[in-house]
Protein backbone atom coordinates (compact mmCIF):
# COMPACT_ATOMS: atom_id res chain seq x y z
CA UNK A 1 0.00 0.00 0.00
CA UNK A 2 1.36 3.15 -0.73
CA UNK A 3 1.28 6.10 1.13
CA UNK A 4 0.27 9.91 0.72
CA UNK A 5 2.59 12.62 0.16
CA UNK A 6 1.33 15.92 2.15
CA UNK A 7 3.50 18.92 1.69
CA UNK A 8 4.31 20.45 5.10
CA UNK A 9 2.46 23.88 3.91
CA UNK A 10 -1.01 21.80 3.28
CA UNK A 11 -3.51 22.16 5.39
CA UNK A 12 -6.08 19.32 5.65
CA UNK A 13 -8.87 19.58 8.15
CA UNK A 14 -9.82 16.58 10.60
CA UNK A 15 -13.64 15.39 8.28
CA UNK A 16 -10.86 15.03 5.44
CA UNK A 17 -10.56 11.06 4.53
CA UNK A 18 -8.02 10.72 1.57
CA UNK A 19 -6.93 7.64 -0.57
CA UNK A 20 -3.79 6.03 -0.43
CA UNK A 21 -1.25 7.38 -2.84
CA UNK A 22 -2.39 10.66 -3.02
CA UNK A 23 -0.21 13.74 -3.81
CA UNK A 24 -1.04 17.38 -2.01
CA UNK A 25 1.59 20.03 -2.90
CA UNK A 26 2.40 22.96 -1.27
CA UNK A 27 -0.75 25.55 0.12
CA UNK A 28 -2.96 23.29 -0.77
CA UNK A 29 -6.15 23.40 1.47
CA UNK A 30 -8.34 20.79 1.58
CA UNK A 31 -12.16 20.16 3.71
CA UNK A 32 -12.32 24.10 4.78
CA UNK A 33 -15.58 24.44 6.32
CA UNK A 34 -18.30 26.44 5.47
CA UNK A 35 -20.25 28.70 7.64
CA UNK A 36 -22.57 26.48 9.96
CA UNK A 37 -21.53 23.24 7.74
CA UNK A 38 -18.54 22.28 10.14
CA UNK A 39 -19.03 19.10 10.53
CA UNK A 40 -19.29 18.18 6.73
CA UNK A 41 -16.87 15.26 5.27
CA UNK A 42 -14.80 15.25 2.75
CA UNK A 43 -13.83 11.66 0.70
CA UNK A 44 -10.73 11.59 -1.91
CA UNK A 45 -10.31 7.98 -3.59
CA UNK A 46 -6.93 7.13 -4.13
CA UNK A 47 -4.15 8.02 -6.27
CA UNK A 48 -4.93 11.69 -6.28
CA UNK A 49 -2.88 14.80 -7.45
CA UNK A 50 -3.93 17.63 -6.08
CA UNK A 51 -1.56 20.78 -7.26
CA UNK A 52 -0.60 23.43 -5.38
CA UNK A 53 -2.65 26.08 -4.04
CA UNK A 54 -6.11 24.44 -4.70
CA UNK A 55 -8.85 24.85 -2.53
CA UNK A 56 -11.00 22.27 -1.76
CA UNK A 57 -14.23 22.78 0.81
CA UNK A 58 -16.06 19.88 2.72
CA UNK A 59 -19.09 18.41 1.68
CA UNK A 60 -17.43 16.96 -1.67
CA UNK A 61 -17.20 13.44 -2.39
CA UNK A 62 -14.48 12.75 -4.90
CA UNK A 63 -13.11 9.47 -6.60
CA UNK A 64 -10.13 8.02 -7.88
CA UNK A 65 -7.21 9.03 -9.92
CA UNK A 66 -8.53 13.05 -9.42
CA UNK A 67 -6.59 15.99 -10.04
CA UNK A 68 -6.72 19.61 -10.11
CA UNK A 69 -4.12 22.25 -11.71
CA UNK A 70 -2.40 25.11 -9.82
CA UNK A 71 -4.95 27.64 -7.65
CA UNK A 72 -8.26 25.22 -8.30
CA UNK A 73 -10.89 26.32 -6.35
CA UNK A 74 -13.73 23.85 -5.88
CA UNK A 75 -16.66 24.37 -3.63
CA UNK A 76 -18.91 22.34 -1.11
CA UNK A 77 -21.23 19.27 -1.60
CA UNK A 78 -20.37 18.31 -5.17
CA UNK A 79 -20.21 14.47 -6.32
CA UNK A 80 -16.97 14.13 -8.65
CA UNK A 81 -16.16 11.05 -10.02
CA UNK A 82 -13.06 8.87 -11.15
CA UNK A 83 -10.51 10.13 -13.14
CA UNK A 84 -11.51 13.68 -13.56
CA UNK A 85 -9.28 16.33 -13.81
CA UNK A 86 -10.01 20.16 -13.27
CA UNK A 87 -7.35 22.54 -14.48
CA UNK A 88 -5.39 25.33 -13.59
CA UNK A 89 -7.45 28.40 -11.72
CA UNK A 90 -10.83 26.50 -12.98
CA UNK A 91 -13.72 27.57 -10.11
CA UNK A 92 -16.09 24.46 -9.74
CA UNK A 93 -19.07 25.66 -7.59
CA UNK A 94 -21.50 24.29 -5.35
CA UNK A 95 -23.89 21.48 -5.94
CA UNK A 96 -22.54 20.26 -9.51
CA UNK A 97 -22.37 16.65 -10.27
CA UNK A 98 -19.13 15.09 -12.66
CA UNK A 99 -19.18 11.70 -13.45
CA UNK A 100 -16.13 9.79 -14.80
CA UNK A 101 -13.42 10.77 -17.01
CA UNK A 102 -14.18 14.17 -17.10
CA UNK A 103 -11.46 17.00 -17.92
CA UNK A 104 -11.81 20.55 -17.23
CA UNK A 105 -9.05 22.85 -18.77
CA UNK A 106 -7.77 25.89 -17.24
CA UNK A 107 -9.91 29.46 -16.08
CA UNK A 108 -12.93 27.84 -16.33
CA UNK A 109 -16.78 28.57 -14.29
CA UNK A 110 -18.69 25.70 -13.93
CA UNK A 111 -21.53 27.17 -11.71
CA UNK A 112 -24.13 25.37 -8.80
CA UNK A 113 -26.65 22.99 -10.70
CA UNK A 114 -24.31 21.99 -13.80
CA UNK A 115 -23.96 18.62 -14.41
CA UNK A 116 -21.38 17.29 -16.98
CA UNK A 117 -21.84 13.85 -17.87
CA UNK A 118 -19.34 10.83 -18.23
CA UNK A 119 -16.12 11.61 -20.79
CA UNK A 120 -17.45 15.22 -21.45
CA UNK A 121 -14.71 17.78 -22.27
CA UNK A 122 -14.93 21.68 -21.42
CA UNK A 123 -11.88 23.85 -22.66
CA UNK A 124 -9.76 26.60 -21.48
CA UNK A 125 -12.05 29.75 -20.22
CA UNK A 126 -15.48 28.41 -20.65
CA UNK A 127 -18.39 30.20 -18.77
CA UNK A 128 -21.07 28.13 -17.79
CA UNK A 129 -24.03 30.03 -16.02
CA UNK A 130 -27.10 29.86 -14.49
CA UNK A 131 -28.67 32.59 -13.34
CA UNK A 132 -30.73 33.96 -16.44
CA UNK A 133 -31.22 37.64 -14.77
CA UNK A 134 -27.91 38.47 -12.48
CA UNK A 135 -28.80 40.01 -9.21
CA UNK A 136 -32.15 40.19 -9.62
CA UNK A 137 -34.14 39.87 -6.07
CA UNK A 138 -35.03 36.29 -7.26
CA UNK A 139 -31.74 34.96 -9.27
CA UNK A 140 -30.64 32.75 -6.17
CA UNK A 141 -34.51 31.06 -6.60
CA UNK A 142 -34.80 30.90 -10.23
CA UNK A 143 -31.31 29.02 -10.83
CA UNK A 144 -31.07 26.83 -13.67
CA UNK A 145 -27.95 24.32 -14.00
CA UNK A 146 -26.86 23.54 -17.52
CA UNK A 147 -26.39 19.66 -18.59
CA UNK A 148 -23.34 18.80 -20.88
CA UNK A 149 -23.89 15.12 -21.89
CA UNK A 150 -21.90 12.43 -22.55
CA UNK A 151 -18.85 12.73 -24.77
CA UNK A 152 -19.64 16.16 -25.42
CA UNK A 153 -16.84 18.90 -25.54
CA UNK A 154 -16.82 22.62 -25.59
CA UNK A 155 -14.64 24.47 -27.19
CA UNK A 156 -12.03 27.90 -25.59
CA UNK A 157 -14.00 30.55 -24.51
CA UNK A 158 -17.50 29.48 -25.25
CA UNK A 159 -20.16 30.52 -23.27
CA UNK A 160 -23.34 28.60 -22.16
CA UNK A 161 -26.66 30.04 -20.99
CA UNK A 162 -28.77 28.97 -17.94
CA UNK A 163 -30.81 25.85 -18.36
CA UNK A 164 -29.34 24.42 -21.85
CA UNK A 165 -28.67 20.92 -22.44
CA UNK A 166 -26.07 20.31 -24.72
CA UNK A 167 -26.41 16.63 -26.76
CA UNK A 168 -23.95 13.63 -26.42
CA UNK A 169 -21.00 13.55 -28.36
CA UNK A 170 -21.71 17.23 -29.82
CA UNK A 171 -19.02 19.69 -30.42
CA UNK A 172 -19.15 23.38 -29.87
CA UNK A 173 -16.88 25.68 -31.33
CA UNK A 174 -13.95 28.23 -29.69
CA UNK A 175 -15.90 31.00 -28.85
CA UNK A 176 -19.54 29.96 -29.50
CA UNK A 177 -22.55 31.52 -26.97
CA UNK A 178 -24.80 28.81 -26.94
CA UNK A 179 -28.57 29.82 -26.58
CA UNK A 180 -30.62 26.55 -26.90
CA UNK A 181 -30.26 22.96 -26.44
CA UNK A 182 -28.37 21.61 -28.89
CA UNK A 183 -29.07 18.13 -30.20
CA UNK A 184 -26.93 15.27 -30.14
CA UNK A 185 -23.52 14.78 -32.58
CA UNK A 186 -24.02 18.33 -33.76
CA UNK A 187 -21.33 20.50 -34.59
CA UNK A 188 -22.57 24.20 -33.24
CA UNK A 189 -20.34 27.79 -33.90
CA UNK A 190 -20.71 31.13 -33.57
CA UNK A 191 -23.19 34.16 -31.29
CA UNK A 192 -25.83 32.87 -31.48
CA UNK A 193 -24.94 29.30 -31.46
CA UNK A 194 -25.87 27.50 -34.98
CA UNK A 195 -25.57 24.05 -35.78
CA UNK A 196 -23.14 23.56 -39.13
CA UNK A 197 -22.74 19.72 -39.39
CA UNK A 198 -23.04 16.35 -37.92
CA UNK A 199 -19.48 15.68 -35.38
CA UNK A 200 -18.93 12.77 -37.73
CA UNK A 201 -18.83 14.71 -40.89
CA UNK A 202 -15.38 16.10 -39.36
CA UNK A 203 -11.81 15.22 -41.08
CA UNK A 204 -8.48 16.15 -40.54
CA UNK A 205 -6.94 17.66 -43.71
CA UNK A 206 -5.31 14.37 -44.75
CA UNK A 207 -8.98 13.31 -44.93
CA UNK A 208 -9.34 11.19 -41.68
CA UNK A 209 -12.57 11.28 -39.93
CA UNK A 210 -11.66 13.57 -36.22
CA UNK A 211 -14.27 11.03 -34.65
Amino acid sequence: MSKSVIAKTAIIHPNVELGEGSIVEDYCIIGKPSRGKEEQKTTIGKNAIIRSHTIIYAGNRIGDNFQTGDHATIREENTIGNNVSIGTKSDVQHHVRIEDDVRIHSLSLIPEHTVLEKGCWIGPQVSITNASYPNSALAKENLKGVTVEEHAKIGANATILPGITIGRNTLVGAGAVVTKDVPANAVIVGNPAREIKKIHDLTFDNGKKAY
